[in-house]
């Protein structure tokens, strides 16, 4: 019989049981801690704002008509434009303007034209007069010693009195002219004024936000052309409910949201308007805005009015993690970041009201590091 031997193959087994193999791998170490700054969460005075929404205007706006009728030549400008103080914007047909101006130097030239004529007439008329006085004084002379009958003085007194009317007639005649001279270069004045709105330009540097017209248009007095605002000077107009009215002062400081910038503002009230709207029960605050690049009126901003304090949670806002419509923070707990769920309410100064998710007591992690996670061991730093 054939003898087998086993002991080669139970040797593995064997060394397996003594311990002999493979090591087994030993267990990972622990990730470091990481750096965090902690900021204790407390019940602090919390401001009480009201938001009121409204719309950016501009301060200065002018509304561009002509004050003659006339048809449209030419519009130099469309909206969107910025034009300068004095631009030209529009031109009308100045025919008829401009035979007005000549019809009143036409009369002026006829006056002209008749002042030497008028002035020849005064120094005749004064020449009589001087030889009528002469006459009449040798005359009378002659007449004291009887020399001449009374006939001979009766006649020259009377030629020294029509020579005298002549020169006042001459002398009335002249200021007529003077007179007609000084009406017709008001008539002058007048039309070339009225031939100057034929032009009409821009009462003040800004940009054009509306035109209603064309060339060949018919312009007529006080018709809407142009609208021009003036740039760089806007305000916020909102719109404030009336119990509120004790809580708003001209010349405060408030906070302003402009959608179109993305941003918050600081602004001043300047103007109240006191009448209030029967139908809103509201009235018109005005808030001069600061100078900002692009800004332009119709946009939609809110203004937020302080109305004193309250007590609440609050944390800084960048310890406030967003995730889509989930608001989250990181709570120290027992030497570990656990993320927690949480309600907001406002935020003021770079903080954030906290509705609900947090107590007075916890710490939250402020600023949160980026490769903070849920469960990671931290260490609270100063």
């Amino acid at each position: 019989m054939k003898r087998f031997s086993y002991f080669p193959a139970i040797l593995p087994l064997l060394l397996a049981g003594c311990g002999g193999g493979e090591p087994h791998p030993q267990a990972a170490s622990p990730a470091p801690a990481v750096a965090i700054q902690a900021v204790a969460v407390t019940v602090s005075p919390w401001p009480e704002v009201y938001e009121a929404t409204g719309t950016v205007r501009a301060r200065t706006a002018a509304v561009i008509a002509s004050k003659v009728m006339a048809y449209v030549e030419r519009v130099v400008v469309q909206v969107g434009d910025s034009v300068r103080e004095g631009q030209p914007l529009v031109t009308l047909d100045s025919r008829d303007l401009e035979a007005n101006v000549r019809r009143a130097q036409a009369a002026r030239s006829e006056i002209e034209s008749a002042i030497p004529e008028a002035d020849n007439g005064v120094a005749a008329a004064k020449a009589n007069l001087d030889l009528a006085e002469t006459t009449f004084g040798r005359m009378k002379e002659l007449e004291s010693k009887k020399s001449i009958s009374r006939q001979e003085f009766d006649e020259a007194s009377a030629r020294l009195k029509a020579s005298q009317a002549g020169y006042e007639m001459a002398r009335a005649k002249r200021a007529q002219l003077n007179a007609k001279m000084a009406e017709v270069e008001q008539e002058i004045g007048s039309a070339t004024i009225m031939r100057g709105y034929a032009r009409i330009a821009a009462p003040f540097a800004g940009v054009v936000t509306a035109k209603s017209v064309e060339p060949g248009n018919l312009a007529t007095p006080g018709a809407p052309l142009l609208t021009i605002e003036r740039q760089g000077a806007y305000r916020l107009e909102v719109s404030v409910d009336e119990s509120k009215l004790p809580f708003v002062k001209p010349g405060e400081t408030v906070d302003v949201s402009l959608d179109a910038l993305g941003r918050r503002l600081a602004a001043r009230v300047s103007e109240i308007v006191p009448a209030v709207d029967a139908a809103s029960r509201a009235y018109t605050v005005k808030i001069d805005l600061p100078a900002v690049a692009d800004l332009r009126s119709g946009v939609f901003g809110r203004a937020w009015f302080p109305m004193g304090a309250r007590q609440a949670i609050a944390i800084p806002e960048q310890a406030v993690i967003e995730r889509g419509q989930l608001l989250s923070v990181f709570v120290v707990e027992d030497g570990a970041a656990r993320a927690r769920l949480v309600t907001v309410g406002g935020r003021a100064r770079n903080s954030v009201e906290v509705l609900s998710g947090l107590s007075a007591g916890e710490k939250v992690v402020s600023p949160v590091p980026a490769a903070l996670t849920d469960g990671s061991r931290v260490e609270v730093r100063p």
